[in-house]
């Protein structure tokens, strides 16, 4: 009997210890949350072959002054409680109204001479998006894009179709002749002297500037959006649609991983979905967002001789902003800390 009662008491202290142990290695094992910053915003106006000795003071001091407007706009939402999505807008926003980046007013011409922009917005809350490709008389593809997400049963709207949404939704149409630049009118004449047609020209683009905007950001919620514009490539034929429109290759967000907004050539950007490949590899193989943008935008993208770049946030307020070009007009802001940076070395 007292043998009995001794055995069970020795198997009860066993398990106890067993049970104390196994606690104890998982408190070990359990890794502390990182600390979520208050808010973070992302933007870039494009990548391409950017040096400082083919840049004037001036037009450097210009694009420096606007890409920390934009961020000034962005952060201005964010710090009044603003949502992400409403940064995104508003700082796209800023970038559409400036004639010194490919989307909205600087937007490049077609082979036909026309302006046909590209936008897209996404919720990482929800995983809503919305899109617009081909637009002519919209003057911020940014809202068409949202209105589409928010108003709309659809996720893309094209060509006329999307005109016509945008004008029911009552956004600002203007003449086509509002983003009508002479710099990207002699782009244009300079490729169609050098006989350069779409093919030729998506060859050569290394040598040219990606000049997409976009932006990513995350608000005092945690929740995270991410939205691009552009005007696509000069010279372009056949109502070309790029990356920046396409939902997971120029832009996408999820509240569990990151917010991203792409440029480069989109030929590339699309085939390996580099938006969501990159959000992909943080929730599957759990690695931090600086190290997942680096391996698709370093690694698989420039093996496979895509150029371009992406910006974006992480679900902490963790900046990334890694390209494989010369320069990239690109810039970030949190609390107490920004800035604006434009070439490979900055």
């Amino acid at each position: 009997m007292i043998r009995n009662v001794i055995f069970l008491l020795s198997i009860l202290v066993f398990c106890a210890c067993q049970q104390s142990g196994e606690n104890t290695t998982n408190e070990i094992e359990a890794k502390p949350e990182p600390k979520r910053v208050e808010y973070a915003l992302a933007i870039h106006g494009g990548a391409g072959t950017i040096k400082k000795e083919n840049m004037t003071a001036e037009k450097e001091a210009v694009i420096r002054e606007v890409l920390n407007e934009a961020l000034t706009v962005g952060e201005t939402v964010l710090k009044n409680g603003g949502s992400s999505l409403d940064a995104i807008e508003a700082t796209i926003m800023a970038m559409e109204n400036s004639p010194y980046f490919n989307a909205g007013k600087g937007a490049v011409f077609t082979n036909e001479g026309k302006n046909e922009l590209d936008a897209s917005i996404m919720d990482g809350r929800n995983k809503n998006a919305g899109a617009v490709g081909g637009v002519t008389i919209v003057k911020n593809p940014i809202l068409a894009a949202r209105a589409v997400m928010e108003k709309s049963k659809h996720v893309l709207l094209t060509g006329e179709g999307a005109n016509q949404f945008s004008k029911e939704q009552g956004l600002e149409i203007v003449d086509p002749e509002y983003f009508f630049t002479q710099n990207r009118w002699e782009s244009l004449q300079r490729a169609k002297a050098n006989d350069l047609g779409f093919n030729e020209y998506a060859k050569s683009i290394h040598d040219s500037k990606f000049g997409t905007v976009g932006a990513a950001a995350l608000d005092k919620n945690g929740n995270l959006a991410a939205g691009t514009s552009t005007g696509g490539m000069t010279n372009k034929k056949y109502n070309r649609i790029g990356d920046s429109p396409i939902i997971g290759a120029g832009t996408y967000a999820d509240n569990n991983t990151c917010a991203i907004s792409s440029t480069g050539h989109g030929e590339y950007f699309i085939r390996y979905a580099v938006a969501h490949d990159i959000s992909a590899m943080m929730e599957y193989k759990k690695i931090d967002f600086q190290t997942a943008a680096d391996k698709v935008i370093n690694g698989k993208l420039k093996s496979a001789g895509g150029d371009g770049g992406v910006i974006g946030v992480d679900k902490y307020g963790n900046v990334a902003m890694p390209f494989n070009t010369p320069g990239m007009y690109r810039g970030f802001v949190k609390p107490d800390e920004r800035s604006v940076l434009i070439y490979k070395n900055d």
